[in-house]
């Protein structure tokens, strides 16, 4: 069976991630970015061909299978929509868009032209996330009362210089760029938001970014159960915690560590959590890191369902509902 075939559409750090796990499970043909030398080193690096232009790709690579779109957030949307139109299937990275609105042109285009739409959320392949989900699939906690979130990271100013971050057009925000794939462990754990209250500040970064650097959220969930979201990249020196306290009728289990990865307290009626592998490490991105790395499960699901008919792990729909989440929370936040 021959390897499917992918292009990258932006060279950017990320985009280094989704080249090295292409590699190892397909192949690599192309490779697009509007800044020509990063494509130029990106595809001498895996050999294949470069573009600076996204519609020269998409018109010249007719071999090419899969499009993994790993350019600004704000961007995420005409760059999918493009490929989906001229038929390739397309993995996107997090967020899928910036706006609901958006997120329904992506699967409008994706089911029009029969094609597959891939989201991008790789915490849920983290060992302690995947194994607490399964747990509560199962009836492990009973009914779920309660949860808090915690995301307490470092941004500083470096890390927004010289770089699309940080702008409302091509980041949308601390939830999109830096926490939507928390916000998706909402929605894939616990359910559907219902309502949201919330209170954001940039406190530290004024002049830096165009929003918030700090918010507090509180959650309705439509299966009755409350939330509660507390996320800056204020902490002083470095990322200190990302954490997802459940309480449950049958039990209470907290996921900690800086990524959502350590099992930090269980206690649980007639159950135990035991012998969890470890994890992949964060995303090293020299000065900081971002989540755990686990864009190799992602590849190995979409070779996967393209192959052998196998079961998508994170569709086009439950990308839309993370945005959706975080749409709630920001116009309630401007209220």
């Amino acid at each position: 069976m021959s390897k499917i075939r992918f292009a990258i559409i932006g060279c950017g750090r990320i985009a280094q991630r989704h080249a090295e796990h292409i590699s190892n499970f397909a192949k690599l043909e192309a490779v697009c970015d509007i800044i020509p030398e990063k494509a130029e080193s990106l595809g001498k690096e895996y050999a294949a061909s470069s573009y600076k232009d996204i519609d020269d790709l998409l018109k010249n690579e007719k071999n090419v299978d899969v499009v993994s779109i790993c350019s600004p957030n704000g961007l995420h949307a005409e760059h999918s929509i493009k490929a989906l139109n001229a038929g390739f299937h397309v993995l996107c990275e997090k967020p899928m868009a910036i706006n609901v609105h958006d997120c329904g042109l992506m699967i409008q285009a994706a089911e029009k032209n029969n094609k597959r739409l891939f989201a991008i959320k790789q915490n849920r392949f983290n060992p302690p996330v995947s194994a607490v989900k399964k747990a509560i699939d199962e009836g492990v906690f009973g009914k779920i009362y309660s949860i808090q979130l915690s995301c307490f990271w470092n941004r500083n100013e470096d890390y927004y210089t010289n770089s699309w971050k940080g702008s409302k057009d091509l980041d949308g925000g601390t939830l999109f760029t830096q926490f939507s794939h928390f916000i998706d462990l909402l929605y894939w754990m616990i359910g559907d938001v219902k309502s949201a209250q919330a209170i954001t500040r940039n406190f530290h970064h004024q002049n830096i970014i165009e929003f918030e650097d700090s918010g507090v959220v509180t959650l309705e969930f439509y299966n009755g159960a409350i939330g509660a979201i507390n996320y800056t990249v204020n902490s002083y020196g470095g990322n200190m915690e990302g954490s997802l306290t459940i309480f449950g009728e049958k039990g209470t289990v907290k996921i900690g560590g800086q990524y959502l990865n350590e099992l930090e307290y269980q206690n649980i009626k007639d159950f135990k959590f035991e012998d969890l592998p470890e994890g992949n490490k964060a995303n090293n991105y020299g000065h900081y890191q971002g989540s755990m790395s686990n864009h190799d499960e992602v590849y190995k699901n979409v070779v996967d369902v393209l192959q052998n008919g196998g079961s998508i792990s994170t569709n086009s729909f439950e990308g839309l509902k993370t945005v959706e989440i975080i749409d709630k929370i920001y116009e309630a936040a401007s209220k």
